[in-house]
């Protein structure tokens, strides 16, 4: 169960490399409104140190690094929602008919936020394969599965 958990956070950290990608690239970190570049690094930040985290359990079979990275992802995971959150309210508005300059969702420079560029499906493997992985994780932690 350890092993499909570093397969799940791998697929994780590439959707979400991807969707750093694109906001690094649509001027995310310069804009006003939309996700904060701070919340948008911290959860990649402690992302990778997770999973860091995780390939030394791999080696030690430590449990309490099993714990950690747990929490690591509980963490991980609050941050996730919020800009989730931030990213379909931005999204609503959009729909419902703000335009840029119309005290909408408008971002630096005008345009609207940069992650709306992210591709919904990439949004929602993104997640899935989160949540997947703190499952995974919580019942390797638990010894649900090992040996």
């Amino acid at each position: 169960m350890e092993w499909a958990a570093l397969v799940t956070w791998v697929v994780t950290a590439l959707f979400g490399f991807t969707m750093l990608s694109i906001y690094m690239s649509r001027g995310g970190p310069r804009q006003e409104q939309g996700i904060p570049a701070r919340l948008l690094y911290g959860h990649f930040l402690l992302a990778a140190g997770g999973l860091v985290l995780w390939i030394v359990y791999l080696f030690t079979d430590s449990d309490a690094l099993a714990w950690i990275a747990f929490v690591d992802l509980v963490v991980v995971a609050v941050g996730g929602w919020l800009m989730f959150g931030i990213w379909a309210k931005h999204r609503q508005r959009l729909a419902a008919g703000a335009h840029p300059g119309s005290g909408g969702v408008a971002a630096a420079g005008g345009g609207v936020p940069a992650e709306q560029a992210f591709p919904v499906w990439v949004i929602a493997l993104h997640g899935f394969f989160a949540v997947a992985t703190v499952l995974l994780v919580l019942l390797t932690a638990l010894g649900v599965g090992g040996s």
